[in-house]
């Protein structure tokens, strides 16, 4: 990272005496050769901070648990001094500092006596700490006054409140904070989104009497909701927290679909541009307008750029025809028939339907002909006769629709013929139409070999590996980067394995994790190698394409696969361009990357500079697989951390609720994941069969106030 951190300022008097600083150098674990560097340091925030009473002999400077720090481009004194001690040319050895105070000074550590524990020589001694700890502060905010500068004025206070948490976290405060704790006052760490105030209010109440101090603790800061109203819009009366589904063709080809997840409490609807097209885009959009005015309710729309991501190529489509299955118990007879609906091409069943299947035809008169009882024969795609029979009948908009009820095992395809034959010679004619083809997958079990072909060189009977399975993937990065020996996930980690061998147009994978009995892996599925060093473009030249339509459609546009800095310039000046740098368009940055998620304070610090609305989507998919799956929990806790902070609402995604979503029943542990998204300003469904249910449950978790019962006064027995 390229944040700018003093260590501790104002010992000039100290570094002056030759003792003093021979002293200081057995606490100092680093080479001598950075000797005139630390000088250089501390002296220089002598000149621009407020002095303390700290010794060298007070501190010990040691390597920091977490953050790096080295200069940046910027103009100013303070700055290009800095630059002077790591480096020119932005090209700087990276210095890695941290202080903290001594665990071994008994007035820290033996705080057990009410006399000893407010002393005047302790309670001075926290105050210099303290007041150490707030030129540390500033000594940060002065040398980053260039990117404060270049920030939108909207977001000045923002950047530099994260500045002065950054600063705060290069530091080790843990004794400090206990301290603070047996004081009876707030951590330092307790209330981040004001840091400076938060200290300030701090000394300000240790100069007071003793058990004032104890009794309040002021200047906590208060931020307003604006920011997530300016990205995510206003929120129904009692949410607080927004509900973003994720949708693609299949709201489009429901006449409800949209009205059902808004009335079940969604607020935000998402669409990935890496799927489908501005035709199916657009029909979504025109929907979630038309609904969201209807009923009144605030939506937003926010549309995904790709972005550089590998995904698997686009697989054959399998044969136009569906299975229609009774249920049968363990000897194979029927228990209970298949339930079909039957109607014209497009005009989904009621809401509180769940059919079996659904097969449309195009013959208005077959339909306006069938009565209740009636036996639709028709032979099956084997050639086999097969019978429907009508039990219900439904009024749907200007159209009618029916339930029947199917006993045998029947494959039903395009063109397949209906007829009914009733009393007096009446007969129906009719034909089944638009049966959706079956989805192509690969099935892949451990041991298995996949060979990844560059898409446009894919040689259907290519005899490479015998016996292999195949996929394409479009991108050129995977085959020009990858090694052997490199690990590869597929499908956000549901299968791995090891790359065996590359080419310049093959890749060679040994699976080494998939299922038991073997797991599915079908088009347009992710592709991860963690180890690979792959650099990739910001935004590619579909994203660019894209970007256009999005600007014009969408209210917020999601950036996928943000790595540094770098990224957020590159999308600075493609806003620019297209005249899209205002409040009009909001900007989400999905982090899912480890160099992303490293670089989140600089990130957001760039970002700053547009006037657009922000926001961060913790891309739990793509990051877990990237960083490993053990360190997801505390990467998730960072960023939210961070992005409170920066005042930066933040949008939790990626199997959330993913199994009641699939199967109509949650497990135990996504509940409790899913009420944690209340910390967030949004929490993300991916779509699947249950949508409305997952998100009128999570409506409810998000926003069901806990009461706790208070115990009865008495002895308790």
């Amino acid at each position: 990272m390229t944040l700018y951190m003093s260590t501790a300022p104002s010992v000039t008097n100290l570094l002056s005496t030759h003792n003093n600083v021979i002293q200081s150098l057995d606490m100092l674990p680093i080479e001598s050769n950075h000797l005139f560097s630390l000088s250089k340091t501390l002296c220089f925030s002598a000149r621009h901070t407020k002095s303390f009473p700290l010794s060298l002999t007070q501190m010990k400077i040691r390597v920091p648990r977490t953050l790096a720090f080295a200069s940046a481009q910027g103009k100013g004194k303070a700055e290009s001094e800095l630059e002077a001690i790591v480096g020119e040319n932005n090209t700087s050895t990276e210095h890695n500092w941290s202080f903290d105070f001594p665990e071994s000074k008994p007035q820290f550590s033996l705080l057990d006596s009410e006399t000893y524990l407010y002393g005047d020589q302790n309670m001075t001694n926290v105050l210099e700490k303290l007041n150490a700890l707030r030129s540390h502060l500033l000594a940060a905010e002065k040398w980053n006054t260039s990117k404060l500068q270049s920030c939108d004025s909207k977001y000045l206070e923002c950047a530099r409140n994260l500045i002065h948490y950054m600063a705060l976290r290069s530091l080790d405060t843990e004794q400090l904070n206990s301290t603070l704790t047996s004081l009876g006052l707030s951590s330092l760490d307790n209330n981040n989104l004001s840091v400076l105030s938060n200290l300030d209010a701090t000394i300000n109440l240790l100069m007071k009497s003793p058990m004032e101090s104890r009794k309040q603790q002021k200047g906590k800061g208060k931020v307003s909701s604006s920011y997530k109203e300016l990205l995510l819009g206003k929120l129904c009366e009692g949410r607080k927290t927004h509900i973003m589904v994720t949708v693609g063709q299949e709201a489009t080809e429901s006449e409800t679909f949209i009205t059902d997840i808004l009335k079940a409490g969604a607020s935000v609807i998402r669409i990935n541009c890496a799927h489908g097209d501005p035709t199916i885009w657009g029909e979504i959009i025109k929907r979630v307008r038309k609904t969201s005015q209807m009923l009144e309710m605030p939506c937003r729309v926010l549309m995904d750029l790709a972005g550089p991501k590998l995904r698997t190529g686009t697989l054959r489509p399998g044969p136009c025809v569906m299975k229609v299955s009774p249920k049968k118990n363990a000897y194979g007879n029927v228990v209970s028939p298949a339930i079909v609906w039957l109607s014209l091409t497009g005009t989904e069943p009621p809401p509180h339907l769940s059919p079996d299947a659904t097969i449309f035809v195009q013959d208005q008169e077959f339909l306006a002909g069938l009565q209740i009882g009636d036996s639709v024969r028709l032979y099956d795609a084997r050639g086999k006769k097969k019978v429907l029979r009508i039990s219900k009948e439904f009024d749907v908009f200007s159209s009618t629709g029916y339930v029947a009820e199917c006993f045998d095992t029947t494959y039903i395809e395009s063109g397949t013929e209906l007829y009914v034959k009733g009393k007096r010679g009446r007969r129906l004619f009719g034909q089944v139409v638009d049966v959706p083809p079956k989805e192509s997958f690969v099935r892949l079990r451990v041991g298995d070999l996949l060979v990844i072909t560059r898409e446009g060189s894919f040689a259907e009977h290519s005899v490479t590996v015998p016996g292999a399975h195949r996929l394409t993937c479009p991108s050129g990065y995977l085959f020009d980067s990858v090694k052997p020996g490199e690990t590869i996930g597929f499908d956000d980690g549901k299968i791995w394995g090891t790359i065996k061998g590359t080419s310049s147009s093959e890749v060679i994978v040994s699976i080494t994790h998939a299922g038991p009995k073997g797991t599915k892996l079908g088009s347009e599925k992710s592709i991860n190698i963690p180890q690979s060093d792959i650099r990739f473009k910001g935004l590619t030249s579909k994203d660019i394409k894209d970007l256009e339509y999005v600007a014009s459609h969408a209210d917020m546009v999601g950036v996928s696969f943000i790595r540094d800095v770098q990224d957020i310039t590159v999308l600075r000046q493609e806003l620019k361009k297209r005249k899209l740098g205002d409040e009009k368009l909001g900007v989400v940055l999905k982090i899912e990357t480890e160099s992303g998620f490293e670089n989140l304070p600089l990130i957001l610090l760039e970002a700053m500079k547009c006037l657009n609305p922000l926001g961060v989507m913790i891309a739990r998919g793509d990051l877990a697989v990237e960083c490993g799956w053990e360190r997801l929990a505390n990467i998730q806790e960072e960023i939210m951390a961070i992005c409170k902070v920066a005042r930066v609402p933040v949008i939790l995604a990626t199997q959330v609720l993913e199994t009641l979503v699939k199967s109509g029943v949650p497990s135990r542990a996504e509940i409790t994941d899913a009420a944690n998204g209340r910390r967030a300003s949004c929490v993300m469904l991916n779509k699947g069969k249950h949508i409305v249910e997952a998100v009128s449950m999570l409506d409810t978790i998000l926003h069901t106030k806990l009461v706790y019962k208070k115990p009865e006064s008495g002895i308790l027995h």
